[in-house]
């Protein structure tokens, strides 16, 4: 399943997202610090969706209440509502 998020509170605008079979098969990132995002992106493929979300729910940034990984996380809870 193809999935775009947009993200709130980040630097980042936008999460595409490719699930397939309860693992998350691509990510990539819009905006924000795109060394990080990429190394980040990579490091998801290939786990289980909710392995990803409990690692990176909560993450925040500087004083922000979210961070790009925390919206990888609301991101791939949204889409597994749609599944």
């Amino acid at each position: 399943m193809k999935f775009s998020y947009k993200t709130r509170g980040t630097c980042s605008q936008r999460i595409d997202i490719e699930t397939e079979g309860g693992k998350v098969k691509s990510v990539q990132f819009f905006g924000g610090c795109m060394g990080n995002l990429k190394g980040i992106s990579s490091l998801v493929e290939g786990m289980d969706i909710d392995e990803v979300i409990e690692k990176l729910e909560g993450i925040t940034c500087g004083f922000k209440p979210t961070s790009c990984p925390d919206q990888l996380a609301k991101a791939l809870k949204t889409a597994k509502e749609q599944i």
